[in-house]
């Protein structure tokens, strides 16, 4: 077992979650026919089927059905069910990547990128990788953001599941522009998909959106916010729903979805690398909420307002690769515990984060990992008014993002970022960091501020830079006389009352986070 899959599993055997499963459920989960890749491999290849309208890749497990030429995925077929996706909204509100922007200085703009021009970039049985483009010209300025997008679906054999991932491109010949918001977005079966799963601690059966509407809620400060007041289930009287309240920091933020009963199937967004995602690893992102929708979340000013809103000007070239992510779907037997589906998900997960970066996408603008370098390295701490020796950064974050002060990244949402955490020893190995120049960053649980290596990290393909140790020294004016928290970057420590009693989610009344 690697260093980072151990990691992984630590972090989610913490959760209270996990700990209620005994070891026989969670061996039988292992045993489940939930994913073809614990069983042998199916005879039949990928196919692809090319319509005037559609097109449908079919592996034998899962039926992917796009339009031709937008690229909108308007069906997903599994273990029975012909589509598991919301067949009363239209086909262009079902599963479709976004973006919010505006000219600069000018009105936002929500745009479903539909594609113009289809191309197939892989065919045979092992693989089908499609393309769909839309190309930018100065005829289409103020009408669509100025970018060549090529969005991209891939399904393999033997894979419950798809993967996709999209690529923009700003020509510096093209005006500016803002970027407020960018994102993979699924509306699923409102009859089909009603419990919701995020971590093991949260998760519940969720609103109808038909509980949103006018009779059935009252709204509150801010148009996201209803309170149920007559609910189609009428358990739920009286709690509060906000897709706010469930969402969750990037570097927690693996694995998400919905789970349906009958028959029991699991509709899964795994995310398995922050590389792509702005802001970093505690940049807080939405996850899965009523609709029932599930987003990949790639760049948003959530949170954070304007400063993580990227602006490009004109005369600044700019290109990125936002995933691939993979959307997985699994299945129980009739009497199995259906909440063993989020058991295997995670472990799906688990799976595609030691296979990043993958080795299959086609473009030549997703690097592969003989392709990328790494950085090595322990991280002390120097802090003489509670050590005269060095500290060992256990436990401390450490990353390489671009060039700029000491906790830029925090803000960065143009490029890519790469983090782990340091051991007990203060080591950590950054691996698999695309080419390019960097600075080295990092904070430490227990001591303020932030860390910026002085030296700009050129990384190239194939590289392994050792770092040795690097010594972060804290901002002090003197010895510490007190202090009230601890400077972990979380509120983790602090009592967090429940809220009045007349606006409640049930799921957070004495949740553990507020235990702690």
């Amino acid at each position: 077992m690697t260093s980072t899959l151990k990691r992984i599993i630590d972090c989610f055997s913490d959760c209270g979650g996990c700990n209620k499963r005994n070891g026989n459920a969670r061996q039988d989960m292992l045993n489940m026919n939930l994913d073809t890749n614990w069983a042998p491999m199916p005879p039949q290849g990928v196919r692809l089927h090319i319509q005037d309208r559609y097109v449908v890749m079919d592996n034998g497990i899962v039926q992917v059905t796009l339009s031709k030429p937008g690229g909108i995925v308007t069906g997903i077929r599994y273990n029975g069910i012909d589509n598991l996706l919301e067949v009363r909204n239209k086909e262009t509100n079902r599963g479709y990547w976004d973006l919010h922007w505006s000219e600069i200085g000018g009105k936002g703009i929500f745009d479903v990128i539909q594609g113009t021009s289809f191309s197939v970039t892989v065919e045979n049985e092992e693989q089908v990788e499609l393309s769909f483009t839309r190309t930018w010209d100065p005829s289409l300025e103020g009408k669509y953001i100025p970018l060549n997008i090529d969005k991209r679906f891939i399904m393999l054999r033997g894979s419950s599941g798809f993967y996709s991932y999209a690529i923009y491109e700003h020509f510096k010949e093209w005006p500016g522009f803002e970027l407020g918001e960018t994102r993979f977005t699924f509306k699923l079966r409102k009859d089909k998909f009603q419990y919701m799963a995020i971590a093991d601690n949260r998760q519940r059966y969720m609103p109808f959106p038909d509980d949103r509407s006018t009779g059935r809620c009252q709204p509150l400060a801010y148009p996201e916010a209803v309170l149920l007041v007559n609910p189609m289930d009428q358990r739920l009287t009286g709690e509060v729903d906000d897709k706010y309240q469930y969402s969750c920091d990037n570097k927690d933020l693996r694995v998400h979805g919905w789970i349906c009963f009958d028959p029991p199937v699991g509709f899964w967004q795994i995310t398995p690398s922050d590389e792509f995602r702005s802001g970093g690893p505690l940049k807080q992102n939405l996850t899965s909420h009523v609709g029932p929708t599930t987003l990949a979340m790639f760049l948003s000013a959530h949170y954070a307002g304007k400063y993580m809103v990227p602006r490009f000007e004109a005369g600044e070239p700019w290109k990125k690769v936002f995933g691939p992510v993979f959307i997985y779907l699994n299945s129980a037997a009739s009497g199995d515990d259906q909440l063993l589906l989020w058991e295997d998900a995670k472990i799906k997960m688990m799976i595609e984060v030691q296979s990043w970066p993958y080795s299959f996408p086609a473009s030549d603008d997703f690097p592969k990992s003989e392709q990328r370098g790494n950085v090595n390295g322990r991280i002390l701490v120097q802090d003489r008014y509670v050590n005269n020796d060095l500290i060992i950064a256990n436990g401390a974050y450490v990353g390489l993002a671009p060039p700029g002060n000491a906790g830029s990244w925090q803000m960065e949402s143009k490029n890519y970022q790469f983090w782990t955490k340091a051991n007990e020893n203060g080591f950590f190995s950054i691996r698999n960091i695309r080419p390019g120049d960097y600075n080295l960053y990092a904070w430490v649980p227990g001591f303020i501020g932030d860390y910026r290596h002085e030296v700009v990290i050129t990384i190239s393909s194939g590289c392994n830079i050792e770092m040795g140790d690097v010594i972060y020294e804290p901002p002090r004016d003197g010895p510490t006389l007190w202090e009230i928290g601890i400077p972990d970057r979380s509120a983790a420590e602090f009592y967090i009352p429940d809220p009045d009693p007349k606006y409640i989610n049930r799921l957070f009344v004495d949740h553990p986070d507020s235990m702690l």
